[in-house]
């Protein structure tokens, strides 16, 4: 199936040298694609129209989007669950991505592998990933085929602050740092592992700290704010390509919604994400700026949200209208 560019495709151009004003309206945009559609598949969510498990990125879009607007063609990604927006900021089509959400034939696994399990070879993408932590190696050993080839690409593998307590993390870390290998590790510390807070669950906290052991380098940044984030992932993927190895970057964010759909999220108190909602929020903070600089104004934020909001209705029109797949699919794409 050919994949159509999808409207935050930010992973087949350079960056820009700096932070210009078409590159923050293309930030907004396209954190602001990642937060519409989201909420629409909680709400799809709830009309019974997506099954199994369902994992939104509320509250973390500056990460993957500042992180994307880093990387040069080629660059691989790879990520745990909650993957939808690592999925949009790689370019992938709003479409697909909810054809499979909702299990039709036309999602970009044909339908068998839901929100957790789906990939783009074209985009680069190679999954969301349902164990916890098992994308790491994996990543790693993706950075490990780029330092064969000698071709100069980069993998950038995400996982969260509950991951980085498995034990195949640091097997990965100790591997990655021995052969120098061109990947950086994005930390998404949201401050929940499920349900369970970071102070509880983790002796060290600052995780940018936890590959001090095998000499690989951390930079703790404001997971909040894009510009931030992409000027350490700027940094952290010429570290790489220069021939440095592994580098670590622990984003500081906070997801606004429970671990998962399933998740009433009673752990926490409704003022504490109220709070970070009205102080902190990525993309009206980003928003403010660009009108407080005149770079935008308050209709072409607005216009920005239709357009957006159109886009995500009609991949969720798309998906509900779509067939589901057939029986016969069941045996195809399996070893045995």
């Amino acid at each position: 199936m050919s994949e159509p560019q999808g409207v935050a495709d930010t992973g087949d151009s350079a960056p820009a040298p700096g932070n210009s004003s078409v590159s923050l309206k293309r930030f907004y945009t396209d954190m602001l694609l990642i937060r519409r559609f989201e909420e629409k598949a909680g709400q799809l969510y709830g009309m019974g129209l997506i099954g199994g498990f369902c994992h939104l990125y509320i509250g973390q879009e500056a990460v993957v989007v500042g992180v994307q607007a880093a990387q040069k063609p080629g660059d691989q990604v790879i990520t745990a669950y909650r993957d939808h927006g690592h999925m949009l900021a790689c370019g992938m089509d709003p479409k697909y991505v909810m054809s499979e959400l909702t299990g039709r034939s036309t999602g970009y696994s044909k339908g068998k592998g839901g929100s957790m399990h789906m990939f783009s070879v074209e985009k680069k993408f190679y999954g969301g990933h349902g164990i916890v932590g098992a994308q790491v190696p994996i990543g790693t050993g993706l950075a490990f085929a780029n330092k064969y080839r000698g071709n100069g690409q980069v993998t950038v593998t995400y996982f969260g602050d509950g991951a980085a307590n498995q034990g195949q993390v640091y097997e990965a870390f100790n591997m990655a740092e021995l052969w120098k290998l061109p990947v950086v590790y994005v930390i998404e510390n949201n401050q929940y592992a499920m349900g369970t807070s970071v102070e509880r669950s983790s002796a060290e906290t600052h995780f940018f700290k936890r590959g001090s052991s095998f000499n690989i380098p951390g930079e703790q940044v404001d997971g909040m704010d894009v510009e931030a984030v992409r000027a350490a992932a700027l940094k952290a993927l010429d570290w790489c390509r220069s021939g440095n190895g592994p580098i670590i970057l622990e984003m500081k964010t906070y997801r606004y919604r429970g671990h998962s759909m399933s998740d009433p999220a009673k752990y926490r108190t409704r003022e504490e994400v109220t709070a970070v909602r009205e102080k902190r929020d990525p993309i009206e903070h980003l928003g403010q700026k660009l009108v407080a600089q005149k770079l935008a104004t308050e209709d072409d934020l607005k216009a920005i949200d239709k357009e957006i909001r159109s886009v995500v209705n009609a991949s969720a029109e798309f998906a509900t209208e779509s067939l589901e797949p057939d029986p016969a699919e069941l045996y195809t794409d399996i070893l045995a």
